[in-house]
């Protein structure tokens, strides 16, 4: 499994969800380093931080850096952090909130923190590490999109524009860095099945509302974290050397026929 080997590669938001997943993907197929950059250490959840995982479970060496993505300096930081293992080749946009809300009800704090965690952060974290891998005259920045970025939903007006907005600095980026070696690509993830909107529920109202939407999945389940990471590594990889400026969805087919 050596797709990436000695690749070093930061992932935000790398302790909990599809960031843990991608970076665990990262380090089982050949990784040199992983560094997880994330607000917090310990994952939402069980189980051990990510990178003493990565570290229990492979050969890659990883790291934790304390990375608030709003905060250049922190980002910054993320990027030295993998230059101690010879340099950056590999920068995945991860970290990201969500939940639902009501269009009438937003504030503007509410709207601000989104927006600032979900396209900011990508934004200068692109620009970090774009600035790192001009000099080396290649590498692969993944932002981690949503199919909420390919079209609308009344439910998360805020997540969606974050979102979208963040496709489409994708496209920009590629257009940008493509002279300079730099592949830019998005990961559009469905339903996965993470804590990133809190606390799981066994209520049973929950499992038939989950039901019915596997119902409506041609695969028929839910995502899980490694399925966004089997994505990540093909876009990080010289698999795909020739694709830039893509976005892959990763949903089970249910964007396809909705």
């Amino acid at each position: 499994m050596t797709l990436l080997d000695g690749k070093t590669a930061v992932v935000t938001g790398g302790s909990s969800g599809i960031g843990r997943g991608i970076a665990r993907g990262f380090a089982e197929h050949g990784a040199s380093a992983v560094v997880v950059a994330d607000v917090r250490e310990d994952p939402k959840e069980s189980g051990p931080p990510t990178h003493e995982l990565l570290a229990d479970e492979t050969d890659a060496a990883a790291t934790f850096v304390e990375c608030d993505v709003t905060n250049t300096d922190d980002l910054e930081a993320a990027a030295d952090a993998a230059a101690e293992f010879g340099g950056l080749d590999i920068w995945v946009n991860n970290a990201g909130i969500w939940h639902a809300e009501d269009f009438l009800d937003v504030t503007e704090a509410e709207y601000q923190q989104l927006m600032d965690i979900n396209t900011k952060g990508a934004y200068f974290g692109s620009q970090v590490a774009a600035a790192r891998l001009r000099d080396r005259g290649s590498g692969s920045i993944i932002n981690i999109s949503s199919i909420a970025g390919l079209f609308g939903n009344g439910n998360w007006p805020t997540y969606a524009t974050s979102k979208g907005g963040l496709t489409l600095l994708t496209y920009s980026l590629a257009h940008e860095l493509g002279e300079h070696g730099i592949r830019v690509n998005a990961i559009h993830p469905g339903a996965i099945q993470t804590m990133i909107g809190g606390e799981p529920t066994d209520s049973e109202a929950a499992a038939a509302g989950a039901e019915q939407f596997t119902q409506m999945v041609p695969l028929g389940r839910y995502g899980q974290p490694e399925d966004v990471a089997g994505a990540a590594v093909f876009l990080a990889s010289d698999l795909a050397g020739y694709v830039t400026g893509e976005s892959l969805v990763v949903d089970g087919g249910w964007t396809s026929w909705r």
